[in-house]
């Protein structure tokens, strides 16, 4: 049976979250210059959408971690694949992420950023499971929760396929 996609989360209630996520960044970090991490791949759509609608500075930054390969189940096991090209130490860093669903990669990420010295460390993501979670991860901004549900677009994808939909959507028909 071929995969469908039903919408979650409309584009236009996308684009509307983020632009609030934008203003509530920028009036946290007023006066600062914020140093954006993306975790790729699918954390580029929104982080590209997140910093046009932030109004302080902002620099940015991208690595790559990956525990799925091409299943709809984290493998567990957590490697970076491509490591940041700037240093953290001394400043503001957001982590911009598409996803937390178990927790575990952006556990054993924070972990390793942490210890290169940032002046501050806080995350971001698009989406969150919490009904997911195994390991405690505190999320500073979150755009949406959503319920447990293998979710595509907007960055996301199964197996390398649907990240240019404009909204969120479930995928359907998986064996």
């Amino acid at each position: 049976m071929a995969e469908k996609i039903r919408v979650l989360v409309s584009e236009e209630d996308v684009d509307r979250r983020i632009e609030e996520l934008g203003k509530q960044i920028s009036e946290d970090y007023a006066g600062k210059q914020v140093h954006l991490i993306c975790v790729l791949k699918g954390g580029v759509f929104f982080l590209c959408e997140l910093a046009k609608r932030i109004t302080i500075p902002v620099s940015l930054d991208f690595m790559s971690v990956g525990s799925y390969g091409d299943g709809t189940q984290s493998s567990g096991i957590v490697k970076i694949t491509k490591d940041l090209d700037e240093s953290l130490e001394g400043k503001e860093v957001l982590v911009v992420e598409d996803i937390i669903d178990s927790g575990n990669t952006l556990y054993y990420l924070l972990d390793v950023l942490k210890k290169r010295g940032p002046k501050s460390m806080h995350l971001c993501t698009l989406l969150d499971k919490p009904d997911r979670r195994e390991k405690d991860v505190k999320v500073d901004y979150v755009g949406f929760e959503i319920p447990d549900e293998f979710v595509v677009g907007y960055g996301l994808d199964y197996a390398q396929k649907y990240r240019n939909l404009p909204y969120i959507g479930v995928v359907e028909g998986l064996e």
